[in-house]
């Protein structure tokens, strides 16, 4: 490790961020052309099928590549089984001297042989500064690319007292309008947001994005009796909208499929766990749950919640009726409590923003 090598890193990581929520199934890389401490190119992958950040790099430097260092936050991808072509024939080629790279990318395709390639052609090759950092950036990714399922945040905006609704079902808006343009923020780096029924009756959303350079992933809503109305906004407004439920066929059915809508059905109660393979399968990579009290609470006891990001506004409803931020049964013991790791706080306007990871 060199004395600038977590400086450029660093500058690699905020522009593989750039395309937060553009490039899935791909991960965000950014890459960073260094030669005589010179930054001779930067650039960052901007959607799957699209030249990698390494390629754009290369391009930009020309010539001027022979003998500088590449730093990149992803092993360069060595694989042919994809529209672009691998990264490393591209680098040798360019004469590059050494190669900086956060982590090993987790990819079976991958996974070492792209640096072994490097090595073999003698370039230098450093690995693992800023990994933690770099895992934490394509942590979808890497869960998806190994397991081939989605990576899932649940979102929840609640009181200091843990309520989410009165009983009356009133809940806009409990936090700020900071938080509210986070959760707009969260959304577009999603493929997918997965909703019940009891939150689409109750609110009419719509779950678009209204950032102007956000994209609006797909909605799933969970809704066992088939119950939405034909006019809800979710299945009015772009995009696509797929609904879960244990109906199997009727009227009501047909003339949603008709209108284009998908349907996945299933039997004898969801399988949260199967509904996590199946959204894999369509290539989701990401999932965030946007929802009442009663989903949340089946997707933590069946164990497919990733990650948690609580807003917490400075306001106290009250009341035994008024919905809790997880609702279904308690927990028998405290020791049975969901437990968290790596707890991040942060204030958002007049709210406080908790993150964490499900052990």
């Amino acid at each position: 490790m060199r004395a600038d090598d977590t400086v450029y890193i660093k500058r690699v990581l905020r522009l593989a961020r750039r395309a937060e929520g553009m490039t899935s199934p791909n991960p965000m890389v950014g890459a960073l052309l260094v030669k005589d401490g010179d930054v001779l190119a930067e650039d960052f992958h901007r959607r799957a099928g699209t030249p990698h950040a390494e390629a754009l790099v290369l391009r930009k430097a020309g010539k001027r590549a022979e003998g500088a260092t590449l730093y990149v936050n992803l092993e360069p991808c060595c694989h042919t089984e994809k529209r672009t072509p691998p990264c490393t024939e591209a680098i040798i080629r360019a004469g590059v001297k050494r190669v900086v790279a956060s982590m090993i990318d987790p990819n079976p395709k991958v996974s070492g042989r792209g640096i072994e390639m490097l090595r073999n052609a003698g370039i230098e090759v450093d690995v693992g500064i800023c990994e933690a950092e770099a895992r934490r950036l394509n942590e979808a990714y890497e869960k998806y690319i190994t397991t081939g399922l989605p990576f899932v945040t649940l979102k929840v905006a609640m009181s200091l007292d843990g309520k989410v609704a009165l009983p009356t079902g009133e809940s806009k808006w409990i936090t700020s309008e900071k938080s509210r343009r986070m959760v707009q923020r969260m959304r577009a780096a999603h493929d997918c947001i997965l909703t019940g029924i009891g939150t689409v009756r109750a609110d009419d959303p719509s779950l678009t994005v209204r950032l102007r350079a956000g994209r609006s992933p797909t909605r799933v809503v969970v809704d066992p009796h088939l119950d939405i109305d034909p006019g809800a906004k979710i299945l009015m407004t772009p995009p696509d909208t797929i609904l879960v439920t244990e109906v199997t066929g009727g009227e009501k059915m047909e003339k949603l499929l008709n209108r284009g809508i998908e349907i996945m059905t299933y039997k004898d109660g969801l399988d949260f766990q199967w509904l996590m393979r199946r959204l894999g399968e369509k290539g989701f990579v990401s999932v965030m749950v946007e929802a009442g009290s009663t989903l949340p609470s089946y997707m933590l006891r069946a164990g497919v919640v990733d990650k948690v990001v609580f807003f917490v506004a400075p306001k106290i409803l009250g009341g035994r009726d008024s919905f809790p931020a997880i609702g279904g049964p308690s927990c028998g013991r405290l020791k049975e409590a969901y437990q968290l790791k790596d707890l991040k706080v942060k204030r958002v306007g007049e709210d406080l923003m908790i993150e964490g990871y499900l052990r």
